[in-house]
């Protein structure tokens, strides 16, 4: 089980570094937002496999909290967007 969750682990970072890229690259807001919700999907994704690999279920209230947060948040800043006309 150590070796699959360190592959998913790696993976997840791997895709964390992309997003981050992605978001650091000049670009329209959306295009931005998208990057981040994406980066809030891999951080509790990456919480997941990190509670299956020590075996412990105490960090899935803790997915369930980044995930409200990050969904309020994409659809905070995307009511902004409508409203501004971007």
């Amino acid at each position: 089980m150590n070796v699959v969750t360190t592959v998913a682990l790696g993976i997840l970072g791997l895709a964390g570094l992309l997003s981050v890229a992605r978001l650091a690259r000049p670009g329209s807001l959306a295009d931005r937002l998208i990057a981040l919700d994406v980066l809030v999907v891999i951080v509790v994704s990456s919480i997941g496999v990190y509670s299956v690999r020590i075996g412990e279920g105490i960090y899935l209230e803790l997915l369930v909290v980044a995930g409200l947060l990050g969904f309020v948040a994409t659809i905070t800043v995307a009511r902004f967007m409508e409203r501004r006309g971007t």
